[in-house]
């Protein structure tokens, strides 16, 4: 068996008609000639938010060229003018054959072209002509966007050639959003200009909002002024008053570009451009009664299908961000998206997670999880993470893959379309979304809203942690000495005191040295602090190395330690001290300092009796050790009079000779 062709399209807004029409289209063509369709969706542009539209276009960032034999670009749906010519820079580079819908710019590229000039021309036409209007407004989309310009194009033209003027105050240029035909009309309005008799629209989405907003005003239509709009989409053939729209074969348009890909790939030759024809559809927006009326039948179970998809899918959606909302760690959220994903229709589905998802940068206190240096914003970690890979109802995790592949397991054969939809949280990058033979993307109203809950929740999981490293660093600056890196004493009553109660209800006995160093003052005095510090280290690594067999060690005042250790005999005493001593002496030999290291240590072993305390304990520590520490002194004091006494006889002698 061949191995199946492999194509990528880029494309924003998957979950709008225009984009729906013509992937339909790929999709049936792809899957006629046994094709697989990679799909990299982004939904930028639609929430104002620049850092959620880095997020949103980091998906194209993701595509591997190398694995594709072809690519069909939808950049007319992208708004973000940057992104839209890094793809077209880097498509180029590639060297692939590419497929573009209705875009003329690139002559290296295949353009599937619907005439949008030519239907435009007629609309304006019509409304002029048929319905005497000469005060004409205009809502255009984006002047970047080929299929915009080309509509301003006729509708400036069209009515030059009737004399009407062009006026800059009557025109509001728009992002193709529905927003947009509100304040356009809202700007209309307030312009002080004469009342315009129609309202041209470059797409329906604009054209209903717009409908909409007169209507606020108390403006029917087409009695009080025409709309049109353009598309002919499900929203304006069943809108009351039906909307004058133009009718684009998208589908066509859809199989058209990727058949001449296809084509392309396997040698074949066509024309750089490709054009098909759209058509004006007059109705109720303009006082025309449609030719095409819709029954009213049809159209009844075209409405309750809808309804109650949406219906199943806000459900779906509120089960999860119920469920999503008692999730504690990463485990827990892949069960309970696993569980509810499930009811999707797909031949699989993959979550795909950046290898440092969830990485904690620590540096002390310094934990801040909106720092922008610890997280991924721009690209994929080499490698990915596949902790959900539904097949047929089962999970089969892929624990590490190579970003460059994609798809975390190859597909098995041809005719698949997949959806590569963004997992991120604002511009902070966390993974991505496959969805595999699925209308679901595409023909959900709820697939946006749904995949933002997933990541939203993994957003929370992954402050969870750092929340935890945070709580964790914090307790161990609570409960460590950060000079000597052993227990302070916080640290110390915290895992002392256990193991003073255990050793009491035992009726072992406890060790407890108390350990004071010497000489400390004279290092800081004569070599300054940081000599001090040093010294004071080496002691702890000492006194830590002597804690073996469950013993612990704390630094407890500032030149003081202990060390504390249960199940204990008498012998340990002389075992401790000795290994101490020995430590003592060999750290010296190693570090080579112009002073000596040295500390006065005190040991007991003793049994807990009723009326005494942990404290009581130290105490007497403390006291054989201050014992020592004395008799110490002494001894130096009597070897330095001895020293002197014998200077003093050699010297006397060396006279005489």
């Amino acid at each position: 068996m061949d191995k199946p062709i492999e194509i990528a399209v880029i494309v924003a807004g998957i979950d709008e008609e225009y984009q729906n029409g013509v992937i339909d289209g790929i999709r049936h063509c792809a899957k006629m000639n046994n094709a697989n369709i990679s799909c990299f969706c982004a939904f930028g542009g639609v929430l104002a938010n620049s850092k959620f539209d880095v997020g949103e276009y980091n998906i194209y960032s993701l595509i591997n060229y190398s694995k594709f034999d072809g690519v069909i670009l939808m950049t007319n749906t992208i708004s973000s003018p940057v992104d839209k010519e890094k793809i077209i820079a880097k498509v180029k580079s590639t060297g692939l054959p590419v497929t573009i819908l209705d875009c003329d710019k690139h002559p290296e590229f295949y353009n599937i072209s619907i005439d949008n000039y030519t239907a435009m021309q007629a609309i304006v036409r019509h409304v002029i002509e048929k319905h005497n209007v000469k005060r004409l407004n205009y809502i255009s989309g984006p002047m970047e966007n080929p299929e915009a310009a080309e509509r301003m194009r006729a509708f400036r033209e069209t009515i030059a050639e009737y004399s009407i003027p062009y006026e800059y105050e009557r025109v509001f240029v728009g992002e193709f959003r529905a927003a947009d035909g509100k304040n356009a009309v809202d700007a209309f309005l307030s312009s002080g200009l004469q009342r315009p008799q129609a309202i041209i629209c470059a797409n329906d989405a604009m054209a209903l909002a717009a409908v909409e907003e007169l209507g606020n005003f108390g403006y029917k239509i087409p009695d009080d002024m025409i709309v049109t709009g353009f598309d002919n989409t499900y929203n304006a053939r069943h809108h009351l008053p039906a909307l004058t729209t133009v009718s684009r074969p998208l589908d066509d348009a859809g199989f058209k570009a990727c058949e001449i890909l296809i084509g392309l790939i396997i040698g074949r030759e066509y024309p750089k451009n490709t054009v098909l024809n759209a058509s004006p559809v007059f109705s109720e927006s303009c006082g025309c009664v449609s030719v095409e009326e819709t029954d009213i039948s049809e159209y009844r179970v075209s409405a309750y299908k809808l309804l109650n998809s949406c219906r199943r899918d806000v459900s779906l959606l509120n089960r999860m961000t119920t469920e999503l909302a008692d999730t504690q760690d990463s485990a827990s959220t892949i069960h309970t998206v696993s569980k509810i994903i499930n009811e999707i229709k797909f031949d699989r589905f993959c979550l795909c997670l950046c290898s440092n998802w969830d990485q904690v940068v620590s540096n002390g206190l310094n934990i801040d999880p909106t720092d922008t240096s610890s997280y991924q914003i721009h690209g994929y970690t080499p490698k990915m993470l596949a902790p959900l890979i539904l097949e047929n109802n089962i999970n089969d995790p892929v624990s590490m893959f190579d970003s460059a592949d994609m798809y975390p397991a190859p597909l098995k054969n041809g005719g698949n379309v997949s959806f590569f939809v963004p997992l991120h949280f604002g511009e902070r990058c966390l993974g991505y979304y496959i969805f595999t033979n699925s209308k679901f993307p595409t023909k959900s109203l709820l697939c946006h809203a749904l995949m933002l809950t997933i990541s939203n929740s993994i957003e929370n999981i992954r402050k969870l942690v750092h929340l935890k490293s945070m709580v964790k660093e914090l307790d161990k600056l609570y409960v460590i000495d950060p000079l000597c890196n052993i227990y302070n004493r916080n640290g110390f009553i915290r895992n002392a005191d256990p193991m003073f109660k255990r050793t009491k209800a035992s009726k072992q006995k406890l060790l407890i040295s108390f350990i004071d160093m010497d000489g400390l003052k004279h290092i800081n005095d004569c070599y300054g602090h940081n000599e001090g510090d040093f010294a004071l280290q080496r002691l702890a690594g000492v006194i830590s190395d002597c804690c073996n067999g469950g013993r612990i060690c704390a630094r407890f005042g500032g030149d003081e330690f202990i060390i504390l250790g249960e199940n204990a005999c008498e012998e340990d005493i002389m075992a401790l001290e000795t290994v101490f001593e020995a430590q003592l002496k060999n750290i010296n030999t190693i570090v080579k300092k112009p002073y000596t290291i040295a500390a006065s240590i005190g040991t007991i072993v003793s049994e807990i009796q009723d009326n005494v305390t942990l404290f009581n304990l130290i105490t007497q520590a403390d006291e054989i050790m201050y014992a020592n520490k004395k008799r110490k002194r002494t001894s130096r004091y009597l070897r330095h009079e001895e020293s002197e006494e014998e200077i003093q006889y050699e010297s006397s002698g060396n006279d005489q000779a």
